[in-house]
């Protein structure tokens, strides 16, 4: 006689998983490789998961840290968090076909970050230090031109050149508000300081963030699927533990979920960060469902459309 399953609810937060610039990120390795043949090289993890590089790495791309690692007769694709002006200035010195899958709303940090130095502002950047998308914005323009805040400590002890003269920009995969406390320091000491035009936080991890906080209160435990490497993933576990959610992981796929976890819980929260798969979501569902009596329920709190068009090149 098989035992029976005890019930789990599980929340399925909406939006979740892949974004719009991850999708075109993607696109562009494949359409790349459909179109130069193999191997085509790739300039960094494409995004912040190992399934996704993976499975592109069976279908013919290569990845390397740096471009001198890539021949100069094969293409080479530039990942989606963004490189330094130095990374294409090197392509073009080698003549090497490149493309650039920057994420657009990375590039418009970029764009600003340019319009602002040209003012002849100093510029605050709000990011984590080491991370792809930082380092890349970082490289837009000269050495000390942007300053690099981490923290609402790191805000308060800033000290412009210019108080007068100064702008802020943010990494795009950050914490709504974490984020906003450091912008509230930053206004506070300095009123005058020049905001994006638009927020710089992208569409993509605000909603992700606004379906966990609606999800995590009746949680017992959530799961964030996505990459320790992955910072809008990481946030997602965070924003899950300060809205009430008793706990909260990162797994990278079912098969790393420590079970022992839902040993006592009721109610699971699923979602996953903007670089991972929704077949991961899938086979995490389909494990919990074959360990509980399950009833899956998905809160959507807006539904997005966004698209963005591939780069010429291999569209």
């Amino acid at each position: 006689m098989t035992q029976e399953k005890r019930p789990m609810k599980v929340l399925l937060a909406a939006p979740r998983g892949f974004c719009a610039g991850v999708d075109r990120a993607i696109q562009i390795v494949e359409q790349a490789i459909t179109k130069f043949g193999t191997p085509v090289y790739v300039r960094h993890e494409i995004v912040h998961n190992r399934h996704v590089v993976e499975r592109l790495e069976r279908i013919g791309a290569i990845f390397v840290d740096e471009l001198d690692e890539a021949p100069v007769d094969r293409p080479v694709v530039f990942s989606a968090h963004g490189v330094p002006k130095s990374v294409p200035e090197e392509a073009r010195r080698r003549e090497m076909i490149y493309i650039d899958a920057t994420c657009p709303l990375v590039s418009k940090v970029h764009v600003e970050a340019q319009r602002h130095h040209a003012a002849g502002m100093e510029i605050v950047l709000i990011g984590h230090a080491g991370h792809p998308e930082v380092v890349g914005t970082l490289g837009q323009l000269p050495e000390g031109a942007i300053t690099l805040v981490e923290t609402v400590g790191d805000a308060e002890k800033f000290e412009p050149k210019d108080p007068a003269r100064i702008a802020f920009a943010t990494q795009t995969t950050l914490s709504v508000d974490d984020t906003a406390e450091i912008v509230a320091v930053l206004q506070r000491r300095f009123p005058g300081i020049a905001a994006p035009h638009k927020e710089d936080i992208c569409y993509a991890t605000t909603n992700r963030q606004a379906a966990v906080k609606t999800m995590a209160e009746p949680c017992d435990v959530v799961l964030v699927i996505g990459s320790e490497t992955s910072s809008n993933s990481k946030r997602l576990v965070e924003v899950a533990l300060r809205a009430g959610a008793r706990k909260a992981v990162l797994v990278e796929d079912a098969s790393a979920v420590d079970w022992s976890l839902l040993e006592t819980a009721q109610t699971v929260g699923v979602t996953a960060g903007a670089s991972a798969p929704e077949q991961l979501v899938e086979d995490l569902i389909a494990a919990i469902g074959a360990r509980y009596d399950t009833a899956v329920e998905e809160l959507r709190v807006t539904d997005e459309n966004v698209v963005f068009k591939l780069p010429r090149l291999v569209a």
